[in-house]
C-alpha cells in the first residue's frame, strides 16, 4: 500500500500523549510540553494524556506503558532527558519498550539540527519506535529542538504512521 493508500485510512484525528520528564519543571512552566500540545490540537489532533514525570527510568517506563495501554494513543511524545547528562535516562528507559525503532527519525533530526546549531548537535540525542501499537517520540527538552522535531518530522509524517500502524 502507497502513501496515499495509508493516508486515506488513517485516522482523521490523531490521539497524542505528551510527557515531560523533568525534576525541575511543572505545568505551569513546561515550555515544550505545553507547545507540545497547543501545536498538535493546532494541528488537528486532539490530546489525550499530559503528564511530567522525574528523571527516572522508573518513573519514565511506567508512564510510558501506562500511556500506550490505557489511553488508546496513536502517537507519545516525550520531551527532556535525552542529553548527555547522567541523569538523562529517557533514551535508555524507552528504547527497550521499542518492538520497532525507527531509526531515520534520529538520523533525520540530528541532520536538521547540525543545520540549526552546527556541531552542538553532536550532543543532542533523539530516538523514535513503535510500543505496541504507539509511535514514540523521545526528544530533547529544548523548545527550539521539539519545534524542529514537530514540524519537520512528526506533524507531517504522523497520519501516515498511525495509518501504519492500525492495518
Amino acid at each position: 500500500m502507497g502513501r496515499k493508500q495509508h493516508l486515506h485510512h488513517a485516522p482523521k484525528n490523531i490521539d497524542i500523549g505528551v510527557i515531560t520528564v523533568s525534576t525541575t519543571r511543572t505545568a505551569d512552566d513546561d515550555k515544550s510540553g505545553l507547545w507540545i500540545k497547543k501545536q498538535a490540537k493546532k494541528e488537528g489532533h486532539r490530546v489525550a494524556r499530559y503528564c511530567i514525570v522525574s528523571d527516572s527510568r522508573e518513573h519514565i517506563v511506567r508512564a510510558v506503558a501506562d500511556s500506550v495501554s490505557g489511553h488508546g494513543l496513536h502517537a507519545l511524545i516525550l520531551t527532556g532527558g535525552t542529553g548527555m547528562g547522567f541523569s538523562d535516562v529517557t533514551i535508555e528507559a524507552v528504547s527497550p519498550l521499542f518492538d520497532k525503532k525507527m531509526n531515520a527519525f534520529s538520523t533525520l533530526f540530528t541532520q536538521l539540527s547540525f543545520e540549526k546549531i552546527d556541531s552542538a548537535a553532536l550532543l543532542s540525542r533523539a530516538a523514535a519506535g513503535i510500543v505496541g501499537k504507539t509511535a514514540v517520540f523521545c526528544l530533547p527538552g529544548s523548545l527550539d529542538a521539539c519545534k524542529l522535531a514537530c514540524n519537520e518530522l512528526i506533524f507531517p509524517e504522523i497520519k501516515h504512521i498511525a495509518a501504519h500502524l492500525i492495518t
